[in-house]
């Protein structure tokens, strides 16, 4: 057979069938378990079948493709919250087909928001708002909205949806270079040297995707604060706080980021985040109506009432919003301080134990925060040394690599082959390059979810030194294949002593998080992370992290 570049397994499976007309044979000689047509010919893609199935096996068919998928428990690379205890769930069911059409106001403080799809959409909207009353500023000084047109600032560290506002709208995107010395995030200092009278706004993110390094929302302000009173150029900030926006306010109150710090004008967030509700729920807020341009709201009136709108879509469903205000009266202040710190405690943990093996830690969550005589005088009094305010602020994520004094050592391992190694225990930790300009340097990347628990970290860890370890014993360009035999024969032997589900680790989401538990250091074999043969390894392709 000669080589392609490309093998179709559509064009190969159609190629190889035992007879064409297969497919047609009648339900009483399908052998298959749910009895349908799709038992022998291929269920439809891109076309939508003449007749119908029966429904418990359209079910079955669905719900065994999905199988098929990573554990979500184990899944490490999203911040999607996983963790929905029996109460959600059920609420979720209940209101499954209920469409929510709304815009929602709080009068008590005037900021009005929007929920929205997630923060992408957030962003979109929140950018919109940003470009509208430019033009409108720009119209009133008689000037030219056209040409050059208008800019927006972030750094180059930003998740694409800040990317797409700018390139769906026609924005000229103005990317902040971050280095090793930035921590991979927007410098302030460097992005005040990139605005103009064209900017519509300086997007701030709490909580960078590549190591959940916070950017300096208060310093931004101050610099365009000195900038407008050199220049007269009023810019305005917009933070993205897709994780960040659930993560401050309880693990660092007193940290000013949102509508405390003067230019701050919007805020999105993802309550399908750290918010812990379920998929598909973004917020924006904006600080004051007057910030909001008339021309971007629709009122509606075919729906029996007049509702306000501002949103890129119409319909969407009520359950996430739901499911919201379910975690807002379940968990209340305490319990969402409760988890995050928990959060941000696991994510140390995991931290530290790789900082003192094999790896580099490019997150700097574990690191203690800039001593000062309060923070000295609060450890000396006995404060609380899991109190998050004495460490480096950020979201609860790991960022990592091997050392220079590994690579130097063991120059035939590739960072990669941890990532998938990692897949076949059915891990899924990404293997990413840094933002441009840096983009040389290779991260591993662990997000600490509420469904992450100090034994689930402990498993973890023991794996990553376990497979670090077998790649460092070999010697040879070979090195993965072997490791990948040697994991493939011993899962296979401990899969046949024991029914891998077992040793499946089972997280409830619970109203307090995941508390912290000391660990023992020998962990029998018998808890490792176990997970079915999928014949070959499982590979997360990554152009930026989200």
């Amino acid at each position: 057979m000669a080589l392609s570049k490309h093998v179709d397994p559509d064009h190969l499976i159609e190629a190889c069938k035992d007879h064409p007309h297969l497919g047609l044979l009648d339900e009483g000689h399908n052998p298959a378990v749910h009895k349908t047509v799709y038992g022998l010919s291929d269920i439809p893609k891109f076309t939508l079948p003449k007749e119908g199935i029966p429904k418990s096996a359209a079910y079955q068919l669905i719900h065994d493709e999905m199988e098929l998928d990573g554990a979500p428990i184990l899944n490490l690379a999203s911040f999607v919250n996983t963790g929905m205890d029996e109460h959600l769930n059920r609420l979720m069911q209940e209101n499954v087909n209920k469409n929510l059409v709304d815009f929602d106001e709080y009068p008590a403080t005037q900021a009005i928001g929007t929920a929205t799809t997630g923060s992408s959409e957030a962003i979109m909207l929140g950018g919109l708002a940003m470009k509208k009353r430019w033009q409108e500023k720009m119209k009133k000084m008689g000037k030219d909205i056209y040409r050059p047109g208008p800019n927006i600032v972030f750094g180059a560290n930003a998740q694409v949806a800040l990317e797409k506002f700018a390139r769906y709208f026609d924005v000229e995107c103005r990317l902040v270079p971050v280095t090793v010395e930035s921590h991979f995030v927007m410098d302030p200092k460097e992005a005040i040297k990139l605005v103009d009278e064209n900017t519509i706004g300086v997007m701030v993110i709490m909580g960078s995707t590549y190591t959940g390094e916070f950017e300096d929302v208060k310093q931004m302000s101050d610099l365009l604060d000195e900038y407008e009173a050199r220049s007269g150029v009023d810019i305005p900030i917009h933070v993205d706080g897709a994780s960040g926006a659930f993560i401050a306010p309880f693990a660092y109150p007193d940290h000013q980021w949102a509508f405390d710090v003067n230019r701050v004008n919007s805020i999105n967030a993802s309550g399908h985040k750290f918010g812990l509700t379920c998929v598909g729920l973004g917020w924006l807020v904006i600080k004051d109506e007057s910030l909001l341009p008339k021309d971007l709201i629709f009122e509606l009136h075919y729906l029996g009432t007049t509702q306000s709108s501002f949103t890129l879509n119409f319909s969407r469903p009520a359950a996430p919003v739901l499911a919201q205000m379910y975690s807002f009266l379940a968990l209340g202040r305490n319990g969402y301080t409760d988890i995050i710190h928990a959060d941000l405690a696991n994510a140390r943990l995991l931290s530290r134990a790789l900082e003192k093996s094999y790896f580099t830690l490019l997150s700097n969550i574990h690191r203690p925060a800039k001593v000062n005589v309060t923070t000295r005088a609060a450890v000396a009094l006995g404060a609380n040394e899991e109190d998050p305010n004495l460490y480096w602020r950020g979201l609860p994520v790991v960022a990592f690599r091997l050392s220079d004094e590994f690579m130097k050592e063991y120059p035939h391992v590739k960072q990669r082959w941890i990532q998938q190694l990692l897949r076949m225990k059915g891990w899924i930790v990404p293997n990413y390059n840094a933002p441009h300009a840096v983009e040389r340097i290779e991260m591993l990347r662990v997000v600490v979810r509420s469904t992450m628990s100090a034994d689930l970290v402990a498993r973890l860890l023991t794996d990553i030194l376990e497979i670090t370890e077998s790649l460092k014993e070999r010697g040879s360009e070979n090195s993965l294949m072997m490791a990948l035999q040697t994991h493939s024969e011993k899962e296979k032997s401990q899969t046949s002593a024991h029914h891998p589900a077992q040793h499946r680790p089972s997280l409830h989401h619970s109203p307090h998080g995941g508390h912290l538990h000391k660990h023992n250091g020998n962990r029998p074999e018998s808890m490792g992370v176990h997970h079915k043969d999928d014949g070959g390894i499982g590979q997360v392709g990554f152009g930026r992290p989200c």
